[in-house]
């Protein structure tokens, strides 16, 4: 295939990284969960929200409503993969999620605790954009580069996306911090702007699937037939089938973590024990209260762990090349295990945090790199990467569904997030001893086409 020799779409590939991971840092981990968080506390501390004519705790609402967008994608990316099959319109689905997201982002602009439900539209719209169109664009992997290449093209968009993501973070945090406070829901528009803005490189260079002479009938539950299908066709493939059980469990606990440190560092080290102190202005300049000192400390910590993820990228790239991937994935998650126990033991001041963050975004951005790109390898010769991909998207989001109800759910008997933890190192030791499951072989070499 002639793309998969083609540096500029390649190039124009990773660069959605770029665009779209400003939501994952500044929307979904740093800006709008603070503000969220402010918003919704009142001025004697309660943290209960009327929603529907319901209460909640504020925090509860708000995994609820990312678990309801999770849950969403679930049911539309198996249908909507089936169609961009068969009228092969995988660009378009990407082009329509990325603009979702970055309405949803910009609907956060008009955020409203007196008109909470429609408020949660913009959070709700906002994640079933990004997760949907992450679906279609990892499913262009395995055409445009070689097997060979992948690990490499995989880690260069998440290298993009780091540094895209934390130059946006930073020129927000000047404007918010340093010129006003009033300031902060323009970030959310800013978001959507650079999202949809920068998307459109990738939409120009990227190819138009040629697939059009597949039958039409049934259109609408193709998608989910052909999830059967791949998952029949893994029945023959060892290392696939082992492999996609293990990135099953320990993507439960990887991506609960990228959603909820954040809140570990606000409950359980800096104690932004009263969020409504910060009045309506969130995010004060530092000097003026020791609510904007915790707040900054807290946001330093979300960088650091972005910036630590590019070498970190980078180096499991390098070393899958002479270890394999697999190999290097159990390498991580033994990490993962014991940055997990030092944060359940050990970590209780702002400097022992800002080490486990560092250690956690070191792990992470070799995590995420690989795990896709180990996918990528393992998959046998086909036309349905989409397919392929939404299987794959179905079980992560899955696994998210999963990991994020039993962080909270064991909060919530226990009293402490602390203890939330120990789900997350039984997930990782999970899938530690299922990678180890995988033939020696396929842990060294994956390949595409591998049947071990």
């Amino acid at each position: 295939m002639s793309e998969r020799k083609n540096a500029g779409i390649q190039k124009a590939w990773a660069f959605y990284d770029w665009a779209n991971s400003t939501y994952a840092l500044v929307i979904s981990t740093a800006i709008f969960p603070i503000f969220y968080n402010a918003k919704t506390t009142a001025d004697d501390g309660s943290t209960m929200v009327e929603f529907f004519g319901a209460s909640f705790v504020n925090t509860e609402l708000y995994s609820y409503v990312i678990a309801a967008s999770l849950i969403m994608v679930i049911i539309l990316s198996p249908m909507l993969s089936g169609i961009a099959d068969v009228t092969g319109r995988k660009k378009l689905f990407l082009q329509l999620f990325c603009y979702i997201g970055s309405l949803g982002c910009a609907g956060l602009y008009f955020f409203d605790t007196a008109h909470l439900e429609w408020s949660m539209l913009g959070a709700f719209l906002a994640s079933l954009g990004y997760w949907n169109s992450i679906v279609f664009y990892n499913a262009y992997l395995p055409e445009i580069a070689a097997p060979k290449d992948q690990d490499k093209l995989s880690a260069k968009g998440f290298v993009w996306g780091y540094v895209g993501s934390v130059l946006l973070l930073l020129i927000n945090l000047v404007m918010i911090m340093v010129i006003s406070d009033d300031l902060t829901p323009w970030a959310f528009i800013m978001v959507a702007v650079w999202w949809a803005g920068f998307a459109q490189i990738t939409f120009r260079k990227l190819p138009r699937s040629s697939r059009q002479n597949a039958p039409r009938q049934a259109i609408w539950t193709k998608g989910f037939k052909e999830l059967r299908s791949v998952w029949n066709q893994m029945q023959g493939m060892t290392s696939l089938k082992r492999y996609l059980l293990a990135f099953f469990v320990f993507s439960m606990a990887v991506q609960t973590i990228m959603l909820m440190a954040q809140f570990f560092g606000m409950k359980e080290v800096f104690v932004i024990s009263d969020p409504s102190g910060v009045g309506h202005g969130v995010f004060p300049p530092l000097v003026q209260s020791s609510v904007g000192l915790e707040t900054a400390q807290l946001i330093i910590a979300i960088i650091l762990v972005q910036l630590i993820a590019i070498p970190g990228a980078w180096l499991f790239a390098r070393g899958s090349a002479s270890l394999g991937n697999v190999n290097m994935l159990i390498i991580a998650l033994m990490s993962w295990i014991a940055v997990c126990i030092f944060a359940f033991v050990v970590v209780d001041t702002p400097n022992e945090f800002f080490f486990a963050a560092g250690w956690i975004g070191f792990m992470m951005g070799g995590t995420q790199a690989l795990s896709r790109s180990t996918y990528s390898k393992l998959l046998p010769e086909t036309e349905d990467h989409t397919s392929f991909f939404s299987f794959y998207d179905v079980v992560e989001k899955i696994g998210i569904v999963i990991g994020m109800f039993s962080f909270g759910y064991i909060e919530g008997i226990t009293g402490s997030m602390r203890n939330s933890v120990l789900s997350l190192i039984v997930f990782f030791t999970i899938g530690l001893l299922l990678l180890l499951w995988i033939p020696r072989q396929g842990r060294f070499t994956p390949q595409s086409s591998t049947s071990t």
